[in-house]
């Protein structure tokens, strides 16, 4: 029996994306079209029946990837990537790309108050797939003790031996850079989740800055809202003792 000429290509297809990880982006239907010299109808319809089949999904300014789970980092306390991770039963992995003793850019050097910084840039994978570059700044004198090989192993959350007061962590929307993209496997220019955290001591001092850079199709943050419980004094009221 003849095998019509989308389904051929979905089959080629389906080996591919079965030897590929998780949130793995194929090339674009005008390159899959060139390639298989199809039209694009024809190539959409090939990923349409992988999509069907749970193999594939599409986002807008993504194009097709391999389909997969969102990675979910709860919101509401302060807490690493990697434990989170871990708590579900996923590997988590850190390597260090960068590691530098250097001049405080000047947002840096704002925030943190001093011109001299230990700068350490990693990529963070999660059973093996990229899902955040990351950069950390911290003080040198506080950062002076450590390795490249500390910070592989270890958070600096426990590695610089100040107690913790909190974080404030802004979240907006940016598109990928050409180093980010190569990094996270992403076409350059796709969406990501920029997050910039400032940590703080007991003593509100801002010890740590770091920018954490998600490829939009496979994260989501939750954030859970408590409901305070109504003053049962009317407005404009006063209690006295």
């Amino acid at each position: 029996m003849r095998t019509i000429r989308y389904q051929e290509i979905a089959n080629t297809l389906r080996e591919r994306v079965l030897r590929e990880g998780p949130g793995h982006v194929l090339p674009s239907e005008s390159e899959l079209s060139a390639e298989f010299a199809v039209s694009r109808v024809t190539v959409r319809r090939a990923l349409e029946t992988l999509r069907d089949d749970g193999m594939l999904d599409s986002r807008q300014g993504f194009g097709w990837f391999v389909a997969t789970a969102p990675f979910q980092q709860r919101l509401g306390r302060l807490d690493t990537i990697e434990s989170q991770l871990s708590a579900r039963g996923i590997d988590a992995e850190r390597r260090i790309l960068e590691f530098a003793f250097e001049q405080a850019p000047t947002h840096v050097a704002a925030v943190l108050g001093t011109a001299n910084v230990l700068r350490v840039k990693r990529l963070n994978l999660a059973d093996g797939t990229p899902f955040a570059v990351v950069t950390v700044w911290c003080p040198a004198e506080l950062g002076q003790h450590l390795s490249r090989r500390d910070v592989e192993r270890k958070p600096f959350y426990e590695l610089l031996g100040v107690q913790l007061h909190g974080a404030s962590q802004t979240i907006g929307a940016a598109a990928a850079s050409d180093n980010d993209a190569t990094l996270l496997a992403i076409p350059a220019g796709s969406p990501v989740l920029r997050c910039e955290r400032t940590t703080t001591s007991v003593d509100g001092v801002p010890i740590l800055l770091s920018e954490h850079i998600f490829p939009a199709h496979i994260t989501e943050f939750t954030v859970d809202l408590p409901h305070d419980e109504p003053s049962i004094v009317p407005a404009g009221l006063r209690l006295v003792d």
